[in-house]
């Protein structure tokens, strides 16, 4: 395991404000209040370890195929239903909603090979993640790819604890199935927007993982 280079700087204040608490509570309270002290390095220690999980990057093996879309994300599929798209491809779509929660890991995935087309950024609110209109209205970044003459729109979406997106795509860029999307703070979720005659492999409630689950085949 290691850590994502996204949560270097935000780790390190972390063991800074661990430090400077506990060296307080060691020099003022430990002495008449052993209980408390203890009670506070065990609350900031596994504040501490849970800020390190949520950056981790476990080791994995990948699933790569050029007939299927891997799992973007880690999460649980919460949506899988039609709806019409409107902002870039302007017809019906298969989405597949993969929520992330605080515990799961956070690094996001190219779903597929191919080329990007479009990749944008939008302002928006932090409706909790599963909200139906978190897709549209919630701060987003969304990025289409090309692959063999079929194009797919890919979200990250903001909830109401993740209050930063990060995508390292542009548009003309050529990227490869499993390599690195991007990064959400804090629990989110990640849509795909697919063509109607996609083979959809997974279920509402299956657990996935970020570039290992097949999501659907061609």
């Amino acid at each position: 395991m290691t850590i994502h280079k996204e949560g270097y700087k935000t780790i390190a204040w972390t063991v800074l404000v661990f430090g400077i608490i506990n060296l307080f509570s060691f020099y003022v309270l430990s002495l008449n209040f052993p209980v408390i002290s203890w009670i506070i390095f065990i609350v900031t220690l596994v504040l501490l370890l849970f800020m390190i999980s949520f950056f981790r990057v476990p080791k994995r093996m990948l699933t790569i195929k050029a007939d299927s879309i891997i799992a973007p994300a880690d999460g649980k599929v919460v949506v899988i239903e039609e709806i019409q798209e409107d902002e870039y491809f302007k017809d019906k779509r298969i989405q597949v909603s993969v929520f992330m929660s605080p515990l799961n890991v956070h690094l996001n995935r190219n779903p597929v090979s191919g080329n990007i087309m479009y990749s944008r950024y939008h302002k928006g609110k932090y409706l909790v993640a599963w909200h139906p209109k978190s897709s549209t209205e919630n701060e987003r970044h969304s990025v289409v790819y090309s692959c063999s003459g079929k194009e797919i729109l890919v979200k990250q979406i903001a909830g109401a604890m993740a209050k930063r997106i990060v995508n390292y795509l542009q548009a003309g860029q050529k990227v490869e199935q499993t390599a690195e999307m991007g990064f959400i703070k804090l629990g989110s979720r990640v849509d795909l927007l697919l063509p109607l005659d996609t083979k959809i492999q997974v279920k509402i409630g299956d657990k996935v993982k970020g570039g290992v689950t097949v999501i659907a085949n061609w």
